[in-house]
C-alpha cells in the first residue's frame, strides 16, 4: 500500500489514532488526535495504549526493539543498548538507585540490560533521560543479521562535514550520537569530569528530560526559570558555589523565549563556567551561538531530518569558546560512534535540503504566527520574534528567521483548548521539525505528572504548540481557523490544497 502523504492528508481523527507519523515503520511521532487521547496516554489507560504500536522512541519502545529485548532475555525486563560500555553505565545506575540486580548480556555484538520489575523504572528512566538508545534501523538489522552498511564510515564524515559548514567548525569539533538526547549527555559527562562534584543550572523553563539528565545523572541541578531577571538568579546562585556548566535552550520550549546571553555569558565567564546550549529549535541556520556557547548540544532527528523518520544528535564543539582546549578532549575521551549507519544515511541524505528546507519553515512560521496574533479567539501568542525580542535577534543571523514553532493558548481555554485541539485538521502528535504541521498540547505531553509546577513557572497546561511545515501556509492557516471557530469545515477545505 502506497504511504500517506500527509501533507495533503493529515492524520487528525479519532479513527487515526495510534497511526504513526509518518507512514513508516521507523516513524517517530504517532497520531494522538483528540485530547483525551493524550491524557489517556499520559494515564496509560489500556484503550489508548492498545492502539500505539509506535511512538516517539525514547518514550515508547519500538516494536522492533521489543522483540530484541525478548531475544537477549525472554523472560526478564530487558533493554539493548548501541554499546556494552552504555549497558553497563544503565546496569550501574539500576543498582545504584534501586537495589535492583542489573546484569549485561550480549548476542551477536549487541549488549543489553536485564533486571526485574524493581529495576524496571530505572532501566526505562535510563534509555528516556540519556538517550543512549538503540533505533529501529539498527533492531532491524541486527534482528536480521545483517551488519551497519559497509559505506557507513564515510556517511558519518559526510554528516560531520555538512554539520560543521553549518556551525562554522572543524569537522573534527563535531560528535554524532543516537539522538539528540545523548548528545545532552555527552555534554554534561564532559563538563562534569572537567569539575567533578558540581551541580549544574537550567536557565529558562527546561526541556523535560534536559533537567532530568542534570538532576538524576549528574550533582543536582538549580532550576532558573525567570527569564526575565536569568542573569541575575544566576549571579545569585553563583555566589553560593560554583557550577558545572549551566545549561539552556534557545529559544525555550514551548514558550520561545531566549535567555539573554549578552548578559549571560560575561557572568559564566568570569566564574569560568561552560554554557551548554540546545538549539534544536532554532537551528544553526538561524542563530549564530558562537560568541556564546562552549558546547552545542543539538538534535538531527527534528528539522535536518525533516520526515519524522530517522534519529541522530551531534554535540559541537565550539572552537571560539575559552574552554575548547579543555572541553574538547574530554568529549573525546568519552566519544563513542555510536549513530547506527543507515540512521547516519537518511539523516545525511536529509540535509542536502535542510537549509532551502528552513527557510521555508521560517516563512511559513512567521505567517501562521501574525495569523493567530490577529485572531480573536485567541489569548497569547508565542513566538520568538516577540518572546523577549531583543535576546534572540542577538543572535539572530543576518539572514537567519524565527523559525516554525508557534505556540497559542485559546481564550476561555479550559474549555476552548480540547475543542480547538479536537477539530484541528492537521497531523498531532509529538515531536517536531517535520515538513507536515504537526500539533501537540505540550504542556500534557512533557509534564503531566507535574501540571502545577509547570503551571508555576507559567506554563499553561491548556497550551497548543504548532511545528508549522511546508503546506501552503493559507490551506494550514484555513485549517486553524476552522479549529478556532473561524470558519466551517467547506470553507477551509476550500481554500486550497498543499
Amino acid at each position: 500500500m502506497k504511504p500517506r502523504d500527509l501533507l495533503t492528508a493529515p492524520r487528525w481523527e479519532g479513527a487515526d489514532l495510534g497511526q504513526p507519523l509518518p507512514d513508516s515503520v521507523h516513524a517517530v511521532s504517532v497520531a494522538l488526535p483528540r485530547w483525551q487521547d493524550v491524557v489517556g496516554y499520559e494515564e496509560k489507560r489500556p484503550e489508548v495504549l492498545a492502539h500505539l504500536g509506535q511512538g516517539y522512541p525514547r518514550f515508547l519502545i519500538h516494536p522492533l526493539v521489543l522483540e530484541v529485548s525478548r531475544m537477549l532475555a525472554p523472560d526478564q525486563p530487558c533493554l539493548p543498548f548501541p554499546s556494552p560500555a552504555k549497558a553497563r553505565a544503565a546496569a550501574t545506575f539500576i543498582t545504584r538507585t534501586t537495589g535492583a540486580p542489573a546484569e549485561v548480556v550480549q548476542q551477536r555484538g549487541l549488549a543489553g540490560v536485564r533486571t526485574n520489575l524493581d529495576g524496571e523504572p530505572a532501566l526505562r528512566a535510563f534509555w528516556q533521560h540519556t538517550g543512549w538508545i538503540v533505533s529501529s534501523r539498527q533492531a532491524e538489522a541486527w534482528l536480521a543479521d545483517d551488519l551497519s552498511p559497509p559505506e557507513t564510515p564515510e556517511i558519518l564524515r559526510s554528516l560531520r562535514r555538512q554539520l560543521a559548514a553549518w556551525y562554522d567548525c572543524a569537522e573534527d569539533d563535531v560528535f554524532l550520537t543516537p539522538t539528540g538526547m545523548a548528545a545532552q549527555a555527552t555534554a554534561l559527562e564532559a563538563v562534569r569530569h572537567r569539575t567533578p562534584d558540581r551541580p549544574t543550572a537550567q536557565l529558562g523553563f527546561p526541556y523535560v528530560d534536559t533537567l532530568k539528565l542534570q538532576e538524576k545523572f549528574g550533582h543536582g541541578a538549580h532550576l532558573l526559570p525567570a527569564l526575565e531577571r536569568i542573569a541575575e538568579d544566576l549571579e545569585a546562585v553563583l555566589q553560593r558555589g560554583p557550577l558545572a556548566a549551566c545549561f539552556c535552550e534557545i529559544p525555550g520550549n514551548p514558550l520561545l523565549g531566549s535567555a539573554d546571553l549578552a548578559r549571560v555569558t560575561p557572568v559564566v565567564r568570569r566564574h569560568r563556567v561552560p554554557l551548554v546550549v540546545d538549539d534544536v529549535v532554532a537551528t544553526p541556520l538561524n542563530v549564530d551561538l558562537r560568541p556564546h556557547a562552549d558546547l552545542i548540544a543539538t538534535s538531527l532527528t527534528k528539522y535536518i531530518v525533516g520526515t519524522g523518520d530517522a534519529m541522530g544528535g551531534a554535540v559541537i564543539c565550539n572552537p571560539r569558546s575559552p574552554y575548547h582546549a579543555a572541553l574538547k578532549p574530554r568529549v573525546q575521551a568519552g566519544h563513542e560512534e555510536l549513530l547506527w549507519g543507515s540512521e547516519a544515511r537518511v539523516i545525511e541524505q536529509q540535509g542536502r535540503t535542510f537549509p532551502e528546507r528552513m527557510r521555508r519553515h521560517n516563512a511559513n512560521g512567521l505567517c501562521i504566527a501574525e495569523r493567530l496574533r490577529q485572531h480573536p479567539a485567541v489569548e497569547c501568542v508565542w513566538y520568538p520574534r516577540w518572546e523577549f525580542q531583543d535576546r534572540y535577534e542577538a543572535v539572530r543571523r543576518p539572514d537567519g528567521g524565527w523559525g516554525s514553532l508557534v505556540t497559542f493558548l485559546p481564550r476561555d481555554a479550559a474549555v476552548a483548548s480540547p475543542r480547538c485541539y479536537d477539530r484541528l485538521a492537521l497531523c498531532k502528535g509529538p515531536s517536531l521539525g517535520t515538513v507536515f504541521t504537526l500539533a501537540c498540547p505540550f504542556t500534557l505531553l512533557a509534564h503531566y505528572g507535574e501540571l502545577a509546577w509547570a503551571e508555576a513557572c507559567g506554563v499553561s497546561r491548556h497550551l497548543i504548540r504548532l511545528s508549522v511545515g511546508l503546506e501552503d501556509p493559507e490551506w494550514i492557516w484555513a485549517r486553524i481557523a476552522r479549529a478556532l471557530g473561524g470558519a466551517s469545515p467547506a470553507a477551509a477545505d476550500s481554500r486550497g490544497t498543499p
